[in-house]
């Protein structure tokens, strides 16, 4: 099918999603009264990564542009995994990212509601109690190619079920010894409808009801009511909801049945899911490795999660950027990590402070300079953008450059620090490489020059051309600081699917499979950096570029004291080259 057409707006082509096209014609027909609602309904039982990202920009983005609303409702249904600590930090992630919700909703909000539907199901012989274990369940159901067979309980009589029911909710029945199951089909091709359970016993206090609750709604039955109740008009879901999707009209249509409202119905349509190369997106797994220590935490800038991202230095808008280039289809495909790379680079060139920083320093002493003499040079704090001002850096007659930009015995084409060639200093002077000092295991210590005093950038001087241009710090006024370079946390490309191989030819955990791709290389910290004071000044998570090197921010435990920076990603896509 197509996914996107071009309609001119204001002037401008903008490029229509499948999904944008679908409501625009349910608002020409006039469904649910020609209003657009949506929910981002995620489960509170762990931190929102970047594939969520994806949702929450067509959740809130669709209402937004056709004046409607978009909720936040926590599907709350599943009391042992989920925690306060998350739902705040997914109202946070959303915030970050630049959308607000009408209303915050749970599916725990709707406990009696689904309570007092399942009843009238079991009454009206549309469900019933299945004593039956999980496996046996399982087996009775059946394949896609061969039909299931009924329960020995299927018929069971309704007031006994109604009762049992009640017993599910009082404490008196234990986990796994019975369910409650939806009585549909159990010969249909679409094996959701073949008496799925809609309620089980979890014994495990709820983070907002408590004890009130024994018997919790699964979620197939308390997505869609759920849905239903807050009068959404678009439940937009991923692609593995496709099968699930009839399932989803039935109990919409059980339900109307008894609330008699027309077509004011919640219609889901799927989208695919943010798969990105190099990178794992599943909770569970993500969960494994915080508890496993393999990464320092659930924002740690490795973590694909949105606090990672934002920790590392990732700005909300190149995120939706992102989403907006790879769009919305209905087929799933694995998206190149470069490319989200090169949306942060598009977003960071425009808004990141350039600042002078030496990451592997190397004394550079200019000879014919004035020992106790220091100037005031003028920074410019982004090309790119007139408003965002100057400041002052230093310049004296030692300073730091980067160990990598000299060579002593350089080829023909090496623009850098070599005895006998010029280089500019950036905002400073000309000079020319006059030698080196080395220890004795002949490591080099320091760097001589000599500069040309009318080379002053801004003079008439300047403008003799030489082909390198070096960044630099003056060695007594700039201060120390830990530079953090990240980089990808799996040295493959699908660690899904590599993981999936290995657990198979081993049958092992998924530890030990993760353990075989991970990529030891995934963080260098160098303490023995140097940065602009002006960098001190900064709050947390200002957006940086070191010159010449790449895109930067100030972690959130960077303190005057210790300075600590984290490289958001390098100026260049060297890291795809090197691993192809």
């Amino acid at each position: 099918m197509t996914d996107i057409r071009n309609e001119e707006i204001g002037g401008e082509k903008k490029s229509l999603s499948f999904i944008e096209q679908i409501v625009e014609n349910d608002l020409k027909e006039g469904k649910n009264g020609g209003k657009v609602q949506t929910r981002f309904p995620p489960e509170p039982n762990g931190y929102l990564h970047i594939g969520h990202a994806k949702a929450i920009c067509l959740d809130f983005g669709i209402a937004e542009r056709h004046g409607g609303i978009c909720n936040l409702r926590f599907d709350d249904t599943n009391p042992t995994k989920e925690d306060v600590e998350y739902v705040e930090a997914i109202e946070e992630d959303i915030k970050w990212l630049g959308f607000d919700w009408a209303n915050v909703y749970y599916a725990s909000d709707y406990f009696q509601q689904l309570w007092d539907f399942a009843i009238q199901l079991i009454k009206e012989g549309k469900a019933y109690i299945d004593e039956q274990t999980s496996e046996q369940i399982a087996s009775q159901k059946g394949t896609p190619t061969h039909p299931g067979t009924n329960s020995p309980y299927r018929e069971r009589p309704i007031e006994e079920s109604l009762t049992l029911f009640e017993k599910m909710n009082t404490g008196e029945i234990a986990e796994g010894a019975m369910v409650l199951r939806a009585k549909i089909d159990m010969t249909s091709p679409n094996m959701h409808f073949r008496d799925p359970i809609i309620y089980r016993v979890v014994n495990h206090p709820h983070h907002r009801t408590g004890t009130t609750w024994k018997a919790y709604p699964m979620y197939d039955f308390a997505h869609g009511q759920s849905d239903f109740f807050e009068g959404v008009t678009h439940s937009l879901c991923t692609l593995e909801f496709v099968p699930h999707r009839p399932l989803y009209d039935l109990f919409i249509d059980w339900l109307k049945e008894e609330k008699d409202l027309n077509d004011n119905r919640p219609r889901q349509y799927e989208f695919n899911k943010l798969n990105l190369s190099y990178t794992l997106m599943s909770k569970r797994n993500l969960l494994t490795l915080v508890k496993e220590n393999l990464v320092n935490g659930w924002d740690d800038p490795r973590m694909p999660t949105i606090c990672g991202f934002r920790r590392r230095g990732y700005s909300p808008e190149s995120i939706r950027n992102f989403v907006d280039k790879i769009g919305y289809t209905t087929y799933d495909a694995l998206n190149e990590f470069a490319l989200l790379e090169s949306a942060v680079r598009e977003d960071l060139n425009l808004r990141a402070t350039r600042i002078s920083a030496i990451i592997n320093p190397v004394k550079l002493v200019i000879t014919n300079y004035p020992e106790e003499q220091v100037e005031e040079l003028e920074a410019i704090n982004n090309p790119e953008d007139k408003e965002a001002g100057n400041h002052i850096i230093e310049f004296s007659r030692e300073l730091w450059m980067e160990r990598e930009d000299f060579m002593e015995d350089a080829p023909k084409k090496y623009f850098r620090m070599t005895p006998g060639q010029e280089v500019r200093l950036k905002n400073a002077y000309i000079v020319k490489c006059t030698g080196c000092k080395k220890d004795e295991n002949g490591v080099i210590t320091e760097v001589y020059c000599e500069y040309d005093p009318e080379s002053k950038s801004g003079m008439p001087g300047a403008n003799r051309k030489v082909k390198g241009t070096l960044h630099w710090l003056s060695a007594a006024h700039c201060l120390p600081a830990e530079v953090r370079l990240y980089d990808r946390l799996w040295k493959v490309e699908n660690p899904r699917d590599e993981m999936a191989a290995i657990r198979n030819a081993k049958d092992c955990e998924p530890l030990e499979a993760m353990k075989e791709i991970i990529n030891p290389d995934s963080l260098q910290i160098l303490r023995n950096c140097y940065i602009e004071k002006y960098a001190a000044e900064l709050p947390p998570l200002s957006y940086l570029q070191f010159q010449r090197t790449g895109y930067f921010n100030i972690d959130k435990e960077s303190t005057p004291d210790k300075l600590i920076f984290n490289r958001t990603v390098s100026l260049k896509d060297s890291w795809g080259k090197i691993n192809k």
